[in-house]
């Protein structure tokens, strides 16, 4: 593989669960050299979640194994002043930090962006917590779940009927941990121009809601209160999910060309000249009425069909998929999405990962070593910080590491 876009930058990632693992799993995929600094016994609480008991049970839970591949492990405790010893001595040689305790903890044991900037003055350290470091919710416990509600996004999830509804997959975290990911990129390359280190205070609530593009631009500009509108895109008409003949199709036809070919591939080109739905705004009024003219002509065949059918014709559309069946995908799977570690310490069958949302013509990124056991790799990086044999035992013995 190509040089990483990141090769030579050292990560410290003291995070736990999702949002900063994930964050910090993107530098690994990038050539980041990146080092878990776990607790020693426990380790990331991600250890211990997934839907598979036995893997929990040896620490390797699939919520772990998920977004921690490319990284090694040691542990540190924190709490000892032997251990801080260690991580400062850590942080000497290395550019980025990322933790996501909540406000002050790092301050407590001493460890935070202006103390370890003493050992290191040009430190990228970045903070992920639930409401940033400041405000009157600055010292409140932030799950997913909180964000989401707190954030407007469950407001317009689902339907009149259902909202407010959660999004199906830890949305709020993994965008804090996206936006963690290129606070950090740039002010690595700001560093590199003056070596200006940085402190990024990452908030899970305002990196989520600043994702909320039009929503929340409706309010700002316009005035407009967001509803939940379900299934339906609200800007246009036929634009939405519709039941076929085998499973659900979502079609976009927000241009007037693209609504008249889709009537017309559907047998029904009388629609387009319909006075209820030649018109776009006409047809955002009628939608529901719509929706049933359409649907009727779509139960002859089945979402794959018709989505075959449509985007050969430059219609916007595509069949709504589960996770095991998008993986499959022949567009999934010729994009090489999926990378399998066929052998991964304490845990028994091969481990497949997801890779990055992107491609670099210098070498597709991916995870060079499968996700770590607890600690696998506290001596190697004590010793590649100078640490002999004998101080390493002794650090074990003080329970430091």
């Amino acid at each position: 593989m190509a040089q990483g876009l990141l090769e030579g930058i050292r990560v410290l990632d003291l995070t736990n669960v999702l949002a900063g693992p994930f964050g910090a799993y993107q530098l690994a995929l990038l050539g980041a050299d990146v080092t878990k600094v776990e607790a020693p016994g426990s380790g990331d609480l991600a250890r211990q979640l997934g839907a598979d008991a036995a893997l929990n049970h040896e620490l390797m839970g699939a919520s772990f194994l998920a977004q921690n591949a490319g990284k090694r492990s040691m542990t540190v405790n924190l709490k000892s002043e032997a251990g801080k010893a260690v991580f400062r001595r850590l942080v000497g040689s290395a550019d980025v930090v990322i933790e996501n305790f909540r406000p002050g903890v790092m301050a407590r044991l001493g460890l935070d962006y202006d103390a370890l900037r003493q050992t290191r003055p040009d430190l990228v350290y970045c903070a992920i917590s639930g409401f940033g470091q400041d405000g009157p919710l600055k010292d409140n416990p932030a799950y997913d779940q909180i964000v989401q509600g707190l954030s407007g996004v469950m407001s317009v999830t689902g339907d009149a009927a259902t909202a407010p509804l959660r999004v199906g997959y830890p949305v709020a975290d993994t965008i804090g941990g996206l936006t963690a990911a290129f606070a950090i990129a740039a002010a690595l390359v700001r560093r590199g121009r003056t070596g200006e280190g940085e402190f990024i205070d990452v908030s899970m609530l305002e990196a989520t809601l600043v994702t909320m593009g039009w929503q929340v631009s409706n309010w700002l500009i316009a005035g407009v209160r967001p509803q939940p509108s379900g299934n339906e895109n609200m800007t246009a008409a036929p634009s939405g999910t519709f039941a076929t003949g085998d499973g659900p199709l979502n079609v976009a036809a927000n241009q007037q060309q693209q609504f008249e070919t889709l009537v017309r591939l559907i047998g029904r080109p009388e629609l387009a000249t319909d006075r209820r739905f030649a018109e776009r705004e006409a047809r955002k009024r009628h939608r529901f009425i719509l929706r049933a003219e359409i649907e009727s002509a779509l139960a002859a065949k089945s979402a794959a069909e018709w989505a075959a059918l449509f985007n050969a014709h430059g219609v916007p559309a595509g069949e709504v998929l589960d996770i095991p069946a998008v993986l499959a995908h022949p567009q999934t799977v010729a994009r090489r999405l999926v990378k399998t570690f066929d052998v991964v310490p304490s845990v028994a069958n091969p481990v497949a990962v997801v890779r990055s949302g992107f491609r670099l013509k210098s070498g597709d990124p991916a995870p060079v070593r499968p996700p770590p056991r607890l600690g696998a790799d506290t001596d190697d990086v004590l010793a590649e910080l100078g640490y002999g044999a004998e101080e390493i035992a002794m650090l074990r013995r003080e329970h430091a590491v």
